[in-house]
């Protein structure tokens, strides 16, 4: 009797399995900046992968199911960039701050590709409800840490206020996203980043010092 292959340890088929459905994920963004998020199919995704569309049924079911899930790994790497970001820049609320607007404009995330994705996917929102709540979760964690550090420098003052300067921040920031989306020969994300830090230095002061040349 023929000796039956041993099955691979689950380990191997895990791994197996979470670099199968990464690599439809990064195919469905490909996707969606060349096809648009409505032309964007389970079909689509599987060519840009290189799998047959039957795997990308398996692993996300349904075109909702795998533009969710695109969404959420979209909004999980920014998260991990702008969380990198603060680890690196210590406890001065100052750096702090510098080091959320940078990440803004750091070049994995903020180019054509990723800003066709965000702006399709927020265009859809409003018809989407899973979308807005992956926005709503992932928006909070950094408004959060926007006010954290506009708290620690405008010390005593109203909490409304703080709260302004760091909604007129992330604000102005999104503007310049769209600015690079809309008119992507007309704007450089290193004159946006510069003028995203000038704005802060006018409405805090105390970081001012620290965009200085040295």
């Amino acid at each position: 009797m023929a000796e039956q292959p041993s099955p691979r340890p689950r380990k191997e088929r895990k791994e197996n399995a979470d670099r199968r459905r990464q690599q439809l994920l990064d195919a469905t963004w490909r996707s969606i900046a060349q096809n648009g998020l409505g032309r964007t199919t389970l079909a689509t995704v599987a060519a840009q992968a290189e799998l047959s569309q039957g795997v990308a049924v398996f692993y996300f079911k349904s075109k909702i199911g795998l533009l969710t899930e695109a969404l959420r790994d979209h909004y999980a790497r920014y998260q991990a960039t702008w969380e990198r970001a603060l680890e690196e820049a210590g406890d001065d609320p100052r750096e702090r701050l510098i080091a959320l607007i940078r990440a803004d404009f750091d070049p994995d995330i903020c180019n054509p590709e990723a800003l066709s994705i965000w702006f399709a996917f927020w265009g859809e929102q409003k018809f989407t409800p899973d979308y807005a709540a992956i926005s709503a979760q992932f928006d909070a964690a950094r408004n959060d840490a926007i006010r954290e550090a506009c708290a620690a420098l405008m010390e005593g003052a109203p909490e409304d206020e703080i709260n302004r300067t760091g909604d007129w921040i992330d604000t102005f920031s999104d503007g310049c996203w769209q600015r690079l989306h809309v008119l992507p020969n007309s704007y450089s994300a290193g004159d946006c980043l510069d003028e995203t830090l000038a704005l802060a230095a006018r409405l805090i002061p105390q970081i001012a010092t620290r965009l200085m040349p040295r």
